[in-house]
């Protein structure tokens, strides 16, 4: 007994860090890319502009697995596929790094892909169905790190590797952090199954279908010169939803239950992810360009500027248990949006002749309060699913996640053009990054009023015992 005691403990200690693994690859995998696009493009002999499909590719492919992720854990084990998903992954890095031309690397990004859109779920999944509500809080909170850290240390890392080694080591970068993943998920990782498994295969078409259509409209809406076919493919893929609702509705199993809905700390956690990361998401992107746009900065200096929110979110991590445990989740999130959309309005206040230097307290402050957001949220998320709603509850907060992500990017870019495009900036583009800035900081507050709908006492089951 007390063998099996320790190596349950042994598995409690290590989970966290293999899922931390995983999330860590691929949020890195997201943004690194940005910054080197030019150099691969230089080096593939392709227009900078069309190498914007390497990026499109992986998100694409994220968008139509994800969905699935909980149906081939139940089917196959969270070990066996999250194994294969690392495998994946890491091949995909290596193919990434060998590619010849663009076509290579975009078949290599969209194995990256599949491997990415099953990794971080299925290890989230493994992590849930391990824990005790009351330990989670703690084990999510140490997981989920390397999401805020991989946007922010992509751009930079990215940037210095292109300019000292090569683009190859944006992609060779992963292949030993896979291999860890791989070692200790043999070790470590439980092998949960489902023995009553059922694939809703028209609802997976129909729902990877509305996820492929918001995602390409997402990633087109940043070029606004033709924003018809753009609303059309964003318009279609709403409309996927709605027939995805009806399906649903109809019973049988559906992969994403509606039952799912009717848990109330699960619904104002998916709309308030959706809601608060319109603005948090538009930041990393918003002002690293303002510095190289407006202030004639390098990429690197944008890099190091928004660094700090990475290691401020560190010490968000170690707060944000006391902080619930003291305030519980309703008033640190409501109080938490309105501070971080106040923060991210403050970004509006330094002109074109203030000290670059002004930013970085403020971005410093964002991430640490981001920290508790993200913990709060994800858990807040899942606190009151039953178990056999965990895993189709789990892969539809990754799919929400990666969509809000990409809602906020495009929302970001389509309030700068169009102040851009008006008489307020007076032919200043700094002005224009300031008044959007303003904007999604208004709406990150306003957006802190869904946290209204929970009640005092919601989470509860999930505080630590050590409190």
């Amino acid at each position: 007994m007390s063998e099996t005691n320790s190596s349950i403990t042994s598995i409690k200690k290590i989970l966290p860090l293999i899922l931390a693994t995983a999330i860590f690859m691929q949020m890195l995998d997201s943004t690194i890319l940005n910054t080197s696009l030019p150099s691969i493009a230089k080096d593939l002999k392709e227009s900078p502009l069309n190498m914007q499909n390497a990026i499109i590719s992986y998100v694409l492919t994220l968008a139509v697995f994800m969905p699935a992720s909980g149906f081939l854990a139940d089917r196959f084990g969270t070990k066996r596929v999250f194994i294969f998903s690392l495998v994946l992954f890491s091949l995909g890095s290596l193919f990434c790094a060998l590619s010849q031309n663009l076509t290579h690397l975009v078949i290599s990004r969209v194995i990256q892909g599949v491997g990415g859109s099953l990794m971080t779920p299925v290890g989230k999944l493994a992590l849930i169905k391990t824990f005790d509500k009351n330990e989670l809080l703690k084990a999510m909170n140490f997981a989920i790190i390397p999401a805020l850290i991989g946007p922010v240390l992509g751009p930079l890392v990215g940037g210095y590797m292109v300019d000292y080694l090569s683009w190859h080591w944006i992609f060779l970068i992963n292949i030993p952090i896979g291999i860890l993943g791989i070692v200790l998920g043999f070790k470590f990782m439980p092998n949960y199954k489902s023995a009553d498994v059922d694939f809703d295969l028209k609802g997976f078409m129909i729902f990877a279908a509305a996820s492929l259509l918001l995602s390409i409209s997402l990633e087109l809406f940043g070029d606004l010169q033709n924003t018809t076919p753009v609303l059309l493919v964003f318009i279609l893929g709403f409309l996927f939803l709605y027939y995805y609702y009806k399906h649903a509705k109809r019973g049988g199993n559906p992969i994403f239950p509606l039952n799912l809905f009717q848990v109330r700390t699960f619904r104002v956690g998916i709309v308030g992810n959706l809601a608060t990361r319109l603005g948090i998401s538009a930041v990393p992107l918003l002002l690293p360009l303002m510095i190289q746009i407006a202030y004639k900065q390098s990429a690197v200096t944008s890099g190091w500027i928004v660094a700090p929110m990475a290691l401020t979110a560190i010490f968000g991590k170690s707060s944000v248990i006391k902080i619930l445990d003291k305030f519980g989740y309703r008033q640190t999130l409501m109080v938490n949006t309105f501070i971080i959309g106040t923060l991210i309005c403050m970004l509006a206040i330094p002109n074109i002749n203030t000290s670059l230097f002004w930013f970085i307290p403020i971005i410093a402050v964002l991430g640490f309060f981001n920290s508790i957001q993200f913990t709060s949220m994800n858990t807040i998320s899942i606190a009151d699913l039953r178990n056999f709603q965990t895993s189709s509850g789990n892969s539809l907060i990754s799919v929400n996640q990666q969509l809000a992500i990409g809602f906020g990017i495009a929302f970001g870019l389509i309030v700068l053009k169009i102040f851009e495009s008006t008489d307020l900036i007076k032919g200043e583009i700094h002005n224009a990054f300031r008044y959007t800035f303003l904007t999604v900081g208004i709406l990150t507050i306003l957006s802190g009023l869904v946290f209204r709908r929970l009640h005092i006492s919601d989470g509860k089951n999930m505080q630590s015992k050590d409190h």
